[in-house]
């Protein structure tokens, strides 16, 4: 293939093949991994970057990093790839416009250890752009952690720990640094995203500073600071940075190389605005940002190892701890307080089955995906019919207890992936009344009794989290143990092991594949021969060997055989490894204790040979074993080599005591066409034919002089081995039976033996040999004819010499690979009168070097491509295609994958879907197909959801479409059907758990499949809104049909006191604290969709008790901020008298005191108030003029200043308290603008809008985004809920004239402009999509 001359042979975008095994991560990735919402979990490996689907446990694609364009051109050592040591996701959502260049949505940002930064399409399998780091000071300096943060609605940048103490901002579009701050001497430990702002993120230093930033805009005037510090035990710190003071290589380098065992990592709470959880090594911290405080903290107790990371659980207010030492500590909060306790302890790495010393976890990360989920689950659909699964054992037990399922994903240096299941549990009773309640209260809307009040049960039962992989042995551990607070429900914590992906295992040191000739025969017993099989071995540095299995791009099988590093490794056939290692003996008795071991992959028995007593003088060389897999050489360091017949029982047949330096035995020649009918099977290369059953051309030495006999006996073969002497000279051995003789080739000219250089590698295959010279020089020579020829590759000292394999039509000579001392490799054709001129030179491979390589010997027919095993200095395993056109080698310019990998599981990650099918499958889903449809791989489905035939092209396919009232063109959606039918019929769009929870909600309405397709796309945020919308929709609804929810309401007074607001609140059914059971463990991620007067009211009291022991001024100004907010006057009134008078806010204080005890007695000071009031907002900064504002009932006036003050909760909090109707509205939507055009966070600006009646100006927002599908969705999802809510049975008779006369929603009238134009593009929209999902190549792994 024509190349131009600057483009290198092996481009960064296509670096190799699909087959890519990463080495394991190590501690020098500090740790680097992130799991989006979509349920893709990306890894630092060494270089590498690794994507694993953690639904089904595989891996997806492995990406080697490669070097910065700045490095090209240098040396070999200065192009190496450094170490990833941090990833992010991107928070992109899926893209709506139908825009053909559109940019993926799946990008990674990835940090190394050299301070490059870099931007990674995950679907172009390539880098984006790379940051411009080369004119700052972090150059150089590694990358400790990276975070997005939004600039726009469409616009976000990054931060990156650079080195020690530097944060820099960059632009994310064109990669420049806009910002830049050195907290030195600090070290920087971590960056975090503010879930309820995504403008804002915090970097928490070593030492307990805190800096707060929020981003305005993209310039380094919007970047605004504030600098925080939290108290920490420093001692230890200060210790190591003594014991570290002189060492030169710490200088500006990142807290992970300087510190690894020292990590501090933060989180902020899911369910608390303003609270972060921070971990120091030995201290759990709770931090209010708002009232810059320590609100508690807990130390660990003795024994336990330090933390390592810290995980808030979304769906329950429970903490997760990962520890230094292996272990998982759970840690509750104690009810009404911001105080956690450790509940369970759990071990992350079991101690059965594991190597000593027990392998280290190197990162955590827990799914984000479970809580929408649940909530899904727990708000939307149908459980009672589809609980319990007979078919899955591990679904017998006490379900109604469980409160709720997470999967946490932990990653250790073994190269193991382990996925656990995080179970809480309730006392069954208590479980059972708040279920009961929450069905009552939700279905019936009967008002509850205070005392029985509660919010609603997290979830029972919920299929969707079960493992998919369930291991044969689950290992969990229960935990029933309650919190020492009485006043807590007694909860039960479970961790369960439910799955493994097993990786390579430790560094990679030798490589071997199996080529058998046709007298080797099956390990079994017969005459029948081996064939080649898709497998490839891999010694590591750890004494484990692992078996890679090339068709499924994974490891096989792996084997305990040595207890120090692999040295030698070769395949006996097809079914047998040998492999040696050896240590040296005490300095007593000195010498070597050589270990050789022969491995059954059958069986998976390890048995050694050739056990002494006693120390040898010399170590194993080398090992070289004949491709029949019946004879053995072992070559040691200065002793004779030995000569073994591989049988059952090895036995040694002789030495020969003569100065060898290589060894090489005959590879099987291209095979007869008689022999070659063995292999008429599909070939597994072969990209036209399924892989039936894999065979090669298992080819017969041309040295067998007889067919093999009736007994099979071992005298029936002969097989012959080259060789090169220390004084240069050559020679042919042939070993028939037990004896060996001279094979008497005919010799080459003199001037053909080297006298400059030794010979360090050989090839041997009749009849051709090829050496290659410590000088860098190739000679082959034919043993047969005596012909030979040589040149010099002008290179390093040649290491390994490999034949690529042959087959019928093939010219004699064929390719060979070389390896050179200096870890770079090339191919060249033997049969080119000038092999230099058409090599195939790689002086580099990209980004690391390769350590050993051959090929894989499953080629049958000479169409199938010449492929590569490369073993890299990063520990990976790569497959290398090579393009063997007549014209001109070269690698192929693409990555493409020898056949469709084989899967145990399909891989139903929709979120892998190209864009345009992606978007398909959510329209099917949001408009709702049957579940039938579905063609899910378990044997666990419920039988009516399992396997159906695949359906005739012909037959129409909107038949699986509900009967729900159309929406769009359904011709639109018969033809998205039949894109999606390739992956439906692989089973590759959802999993049996998910198609259960669909079927459960698909009857459920438009919001329940909204949030649904939304949750399975990763959107947790879109997902809540749904759930939230109909609740939303009601609140106005009543507002319009002046309908206020059922039960008692108190008379309104002017004037509302305390216990008139508590009444009020109660009579809604919400509960005081400590009022009523509850959710032992919280609400979850519901709260922040919070609009209703009685949640903001709730929320808010409940945040009051954990800052009444805080004794500074400041923090005493907004705890009487707080009491007021929420109408407790007397509570207020008191904090301020008790004022001190030396304090600068006495005078203050007995102003707003006075005032507010007038108010208490009904005394008429509202005017003198109002301008003490205007005056005191004029000059003070403090909030004190919202109070007194408050005190003469002027509510609305202290909202709207709250709201200039950039109070916006407090303020929505305060009109919960006081406002209600159309007041309390226009406080909704004016918070709603704020959200939507300052903190970008459009999901959570449309539930206020709803909430506040505003419909038009949430639909205006829709459009705004450029989302016409969700736009329609949204009309079509609030008609229904309008529908439904008018068709309530006990909806009163006074309103029966409102419900004859059709209730028309406002801004989404069906006659409205907007609403048709909406209609008419959503049209354009569906058939614009079924062009482009048309033109899109399906997805193939």
């Amino acid at each position: 293939m024509q190349r131009p001359s600057n483009e290198p042979l092996l481009s960064s975008s296509m670096s190799s093949w699909d087959c890519m095994l990463p080495g394991p991560p190590s501690k020098n990735n500090g740790g680097a991994a992130d799991l989006s919402a979509g349920g893709l979990l990306a890894y630092a490996a060494g270089s590498s970057l690794c994507i694993v689907d953690i639904n089904s446990m595989q891996l997806v694609f492995t990406f080697p990093l490669p070097p910065h364009p700045s490095s090209a051109g240098t040396n070999a050592a200065a192009s190496l790839s450094p170490f990833i040591t941090a990833v992010r996701w991107s928070p992109l959502p899926l893209p709506h416009h139908l825009l053909e260049n559109s940019s993926s949505h799946l990008l990674l940002s990835v940090g190394d250890r050299h301070g490059r930064i870099s931007l990674i399409d995950f679907r172009l399998k390539s880098t984006l752009l790379h940051f411009d780091t080369s004119n700052s000071s972090s150059s150089k300096l590694g990358i400790q952690d990276l975070c997005w943060i939004q600039v726009r609605p469409d616009s976000w940048a990054l931060g990156v720990i650079s080195g020690s103490s530097l944060l820099s901002l960059y632009n994310t579009t064109t990669g420049r640094c806009f910002f830049k701050y050195d907290a030195s001497p600090e070290y920087f430990a971590c960056l975090r995203r503010d879930p309820f702002d995504a403008r804002r993120f915090c970097a928490l230093g070593l030492k307990g500073f805190l800096l707060s930033v929020k981003l305005l805009g993209d310039s380094e005037n919007d970047v605004i600071l504030q600098e925080l510090q939290i108290r920490a035990d420093t001692s230890e710190l200060q210790r190591l940075e003594r014991d570290s003071s002189g060492s030169s290589t710490n200088n500006g380098a990142p807290a992970l190389a300087v510190f690894p065992n020292y990590v501090v990592k933060f989180t902020f709470s899911p369910h608390w605005k303003h609270v972060i959880f921070v971990g120091f090594p030995r201290e759990l911290v709770v931090f209010d940002l708002q009232y810059q405080s320590v609100l508690s903290s807990a130390g660990l107790p003795r024994g336990c190892g330090k933390f390592l990371e810290v995980l808030p659980d979304a769906n329950t207010e429970v903490l997760y701890c990962a520890h230094l030492d292996g272990k998982l500590s759970t840690w509750r909060r104690k009810e009404g307080e911001q105080v956690h306790m450790m509940c369970l302890m759990e071990e992350l790495i079991p101690s059965i089955g594991t190597t000593v010393p027990s392998p280290s976890v190197l990162a955590v990360a827990i799914s984000q995906s479970d809580s929408t989920l649940q909530s899904i689950r727990k708000l939307c659909s149908d459980a009672s019919s589809i609980d319990l699964d007979f078919d899955n054992p591990f679904d017998f037990r006490e379900e109604s207890r469980i409160i709720s399922k997470t999967h946490l994903i932990s990653i250790s240096d073994d190269g193991k992936i382990w996925k656990w299941l995080l179970t809480a549990e309730g006392s069954g009773d208590a479980q059972k009344d708040i279920a009961q309640k929450d069905k009552v209260t939700e279905v019936g809307k009967v008002p509850v009794p205070e005392s029985e009040s509660s919010t609603e049960v997290m979830s029972t039962n919920d299929p969707i989290l079960d493992a998919i992989t369930q291991s044969d042995e689950t290992y969990s551990n229960y935990n029933h143990h309650s919190s020492p607070a009485s006043i807590q429900e007694e909860v039960s914590f479970k961790t369960s092991l439910v799955g493994q992906l097993h990786l390579l295992s430790s560094t990679v040191t030798m490589l071997a594949v199996p080529s058998p000739s046709l007298t080797a025969t099956l390990a079994r017993g017969g005459n029948s021969p081996a064939v080649a099989v898709p497998l490839v071995a891999l010694g590591t540095q750890s004494g484990m060997i692992d078996v890679i299995d090339i068709s499924a791009n994974a490891v096989a099988s792996s084997f305990s055989v040595h207890s120090s590093v692999v040295r030698g490794l070769r395949w006996l056939g097809n079914s047998r490894l040998v492999s040696f290692s050896y240590t040296q003996g005490s300095e007593k008795t000195g010498g070597y204790i050589n270990r050789l071991v022969v491995t059954c992959l059958r069986s998976g028995l390890n048995r050694t040979f050739r056990v002494l007593q006693k120390p040898e003088r010399a170590p194993i060389r080398a090992l070289r074993a004949s491709s029949s897999g019946r004879y053995l050489l072992i070559l040691f360091r200065d002793a004779p080599v030995e000569v073994w017949a591989m049988t059952k029982t090895p036995i040694m047949l002789r030495s020969l005591a003569l100065p060898f330096t290589v060894l090489e035995w005959t590879l099987p020649t291209v095979p007869r066409p008689a022999q070659n009918k063995v292999s008429k099977s599909s070939s597994f290369l072969s990209r036209d034919h399924a892989p039936t059953r894999t065979s090669s051309p298992t080819k017969a030495s041309s040295t067998d002089s007889k067919e093999a006999g009736g007994d099979g006996s071992q005298e029936e073969f002969s097989e012959s081995f080259a060789f090169a002497l220390v004084n240069g000279a050559l020679g042919v051995f042939e070993v028939h039976g037990r004896r060996i003789r001279d094979f008497k080739p005919k010799w080459p000219s003199s001037s053909f033996v080297s006298s400059d250089g030794l010979i360090t590698a050989m090839a041997y295959r009749l009849p051709h040999v090829v050496m290659g010279d410590r000088s860098g020089n190739i000679r082959w020579w034919d043993v047969t004819t005596g012909q030979s020829s040589s040149f010099n590759t002008h290179r390093e000292g040649v290491r390994r010499i490999k034949f690529s394999p042959v087959v019928p039509g093939d010219r004699s000579r064929g390719r060979i690979a070389v390896l050179f001392y200096d870890n770079t490799f090339s191919v060249f054709d033997l049969d080119s009168s000038d092999p230099l001129v058409n090599a195939l030179l790689q002086p580099q491979f990209p980004g690391t070097l390769v350590l050993e390589l051959d090929w894989l010997p499953l080629r049958t027919e000479k169409n199938d491509p010449l492929v590569l095993c490369i073993a890299g200095a990063d520990s990976s395993f790569r497959l290398i295609e090579v393009n063997v056109s007549d014209q001109k080698m070269g690698f192929i310019p693409q990555a493409r994958s020898v056949k469709e990998r084989f899967r145990p599981l399909p891989l139903s990650s929709p979120i892998l879907l190209p864009t345009p099918h992606a978007l398909a499958l959510r329209m099917i889903l949001q408009i709702g197909v049957k579940p039938m449809w579905f063609n899910t791989f378990s044997t666990t489905m419920n039988k009516t959801h399992s396997h159906i035939p695949g359906t005739p092209s012909s037959g129409d396919l909107r038949s699986y479409m509900l009967d729900s009232p159309r929406v769009g063109d359904s011709a639109v959606l018969e033809m998205l059907l039949k894109v999606l039918e390739p992956y439906r019929e692989e089973g590759c769009l959802l999993d049996d758990q998910r198609v259960r929870l669909y079927a459960s909600l698909v009857n459920k309405g438009f919001a329940a499949r909204l949030a649904f397709s939304a949750a399975v796309f990763g959107e947790s945020m879109e997902a809540l809104f749904w759930l939230q919308l109909p609740q939303a929709l009601k609140h106005m609804i009543h507002k319009l049909v002046n309908k206020s929810q059922k039960g008692p309401q108190p008379a309104v007074t002017p004037e509302i006191d305390e216990a008139s607001m508590l009444s009020r609140i109660s009579s809604k059914g919400k509960s005081m604290p400590g009022g009523g059971k509850k959710n032992p463990l919280g609400n979850g991620q519901l709260r922040l969709m919070a609009f209703e007067q009685a949640e903001l009211w709730e929320c808010a009291s409940e945040r009051i008790p954990w800052h009444e022991k805080l004794e500074s001024e400041e923090a005493i100004q907004n705890h009487i901020h707080e009491l007021v907010s929420v109408g407790n006057l007397e509570g207020a009134i008191s904090l301020l008298l008790s004022t001190p008078p030396e304090s600068s806010y006495f005078y203050a204080n007995a102003l707003q005191a006075v005032a507010l005890s007038s108010a208490v007695s009904k005394s008429l000071l509202e005017l003198s108030v109002k301008v003490v009031a205007a005056n005191m907002v004029r000059t003070d900064r403090s909030l004190s003029g919202t109070h007194l504002l408050c005190a003469v009932g002027r509510y609305q006036e202290a909202c709207s200043q709250l709201q200039d003050a950039g109070c916006w909760t407090d303020a929505a909090t305060l009109a919960a308290t006081h406002l209600k109707g159309s007041d309390y509205a226009r406080v909704l939507q004016r918070w709603a603008e704020h959200v939507h055009h300052a903190e970008h966070n459009i999901w959570r600006a449309l539930i206020l809008y709803v909430a506040a009646g505003a419909l038009q100006e949430a639909l205006a927002a829709l459009r705004e985004a450029q989302l016409p599908d969700t736009a329609a969705m949204f009309i079509f999802a609030c008609h229904e809920i309008l529908d439904e809510f008018l068709s309530i049975p006990d909806f009163d008779e006074s309103d029966s004239s409102t419900k004859s006369n059709k209730l028309d929603l406002p801004g989404l009238n069906p006659e409205n402009e907007d609403v048709i134009a909406v209609g008419e593009y959503y049209g354009q929209y569906q058939r614009k999509l079924v062009h482009l999902c048309m033109d899109s190549q399906p997805y193939s792994d």
